[in-house]
């Protein structure tokens, strides 16, 4: 990027002194705009951190999803909520936070056949703002069309500090189209997939909420799909428990990649006019504890054996023991259905080493009562033909 002259330091060091701190996540493009935000003393004012996140799995990591399309404005949108809901995390509460998110699709090393273009956009306590611009093929160079990104990123961060600047459209010729526009504030799934809160509560009737009643007997699962067994086996926790069932879908997963909201508003249609759905990013139990004191889970057999195997632990007992007297201590505990095994071999708790320190937070339910033989991948590959 060239030198820039006194009057884009002057306004890059208006941008620094103008009260928010930001973070930045940008991909696919832009990112000399660090560099020229660092150029200009005063940087530490405003900067908190700068990411990119180039490669896909990086991406996705950043997000806690992996997006339909790295260059899309609701791509820049997801980020630029990540980025401050991130930088949130590491300043005092109470500052004022901007996240921008910048993707861009650019000159490369092999023909493009799309649009070069990037898409901007910023997350602050106002509210959410995107811009889009399209460039002319041919017209620039990729340190051109770098250098175009970089200084609109600056650009729309000064509006995002409440800073007066050109539009961003300043920089494109006349004929190169551009779209500015605010964004929907983020519903509650978006902010639960993005991080900025724990827990929503999705009512039968499709109406999310943040702060519903604890829920005294939750069903953790990923539900894809929702089966017989699993509303069979609710009914049976109910009448046993004599309290209502809530589902409890986590957006994250130990060793699986995280949900998309797509995925999840996809999922909360099986239960529609069913039953209540807990959304969280808990995926252990010992988390979902936290979120949930004084809850009955309700969970198979192979559920229960992992929660007792130190090596899901890190092969650490004493941390098993830590996690179960925590869960205990905080009045959870556990209702355990028969599961079938690899073997087709039924298996219930009465079939699992449950230290004795801890039989206590454990009840069967007896195979009289339920017994679904098929699981939800099964039923997966039945539908798909694949797993």
């Amino acid at each position: 990027m060239a030198t820039p002259d006194a009057a884009w330091r002057d306004l890059i060091s208006s941008v620094q002194a103008s009260g928010p701190k930001a973070s930045l996540a940008i991909t696919g493009g832009g990112s000399g705009v660090i560099g020229e935000l660092l150029r200009v003393p005063g940087g530490s004012r405003l900067l908190i951190e700068a990411q990119v996140p180039y490669d896909e799995q990086a991406l996705a990591a950043f997000l806690g999803f992996a997006p339909a399309q790295a260059s899309s404005a609701d791509t820049a949108v997801a980020m630029a909520i990540a980025a401050r809901v991130r930088a949130s995390r590491l300043v005092p509460a109470g500052t004022d936070l901007v996240g921008l998110g910048a993707t861009a699709a650019l000159v490369s090393d092999r023909p493009r056949r799309g649009e070069h273009r990037y898409h901007i956009a910023y997350a602050n306590s106002a509210g959410v703002a995107r811009c889009t611009a399209v460039f002319a093929k041919g017209r620039r160079d990729r340190a051109g069309e770098e250098d175009l990104v970089a200084r609109s990123i600056v650009l729309f961060l000064a509006q995002a500090c409440g800073v007066a600047a050109p539009s961003p459209s300043s920089l494109l010729d006349a004929d190169e189209p551009f779209e500015e526009a605010a964004v929907a504030a983020p519903g509650h799934i978006d902010r639960l997939v993005a991080g900025d809160i724990q827990r929503v509560t999705a009512r039968p009737d499709g109406q999310t909420m943040l702060s519903a009643p604890l829920p005294p007997v939750v069903m953790p699962g990923s539900f894809n799909p929702v089966h017989a067994g699993h509303l069979s086996l609710a009914r049976v926790a109910e009448e046993m428990k004599q309290e209502p069932v809530a589902f409890e879908i986590s957006v994250t997963n130990v060793d699986k990649p995280a949900l998309s909201g797509e995925t999840i508003r996809h999922r909360l249609t099986q239960f529609a006019w069913k039953a209540p759905v807990e959304l969280t990013r808990a995926p252990t139990f010992l988390e979902k504890s936290r979120l949930f004191p004084k809850a009955t889970f309700v969970i198979g057999a192979d559920t229960a054996e992992r929660l007792i195997a130190p090596k899901y632990y890190g092969n650490d007992e004493d941390r098993m023991h830590a996690a179960l007297e925590e869960i205990g201590g905080a009045g959870g505990n556990f209702l355990v259905a028969m599961r079938i095994d690899a073997a087709a071999r039924p298996r219930g708790l009465r079939d699992i080493q449950v230290p004795a320190r801890f039989a206590d937070l454990f009840r069967e339910i007896p195979e009289h009562r339920f017994r679904f033989d098929i699981s939800s991948t099964e039923l997966r590959a039945r539908q798909t033909g694949t797993p």
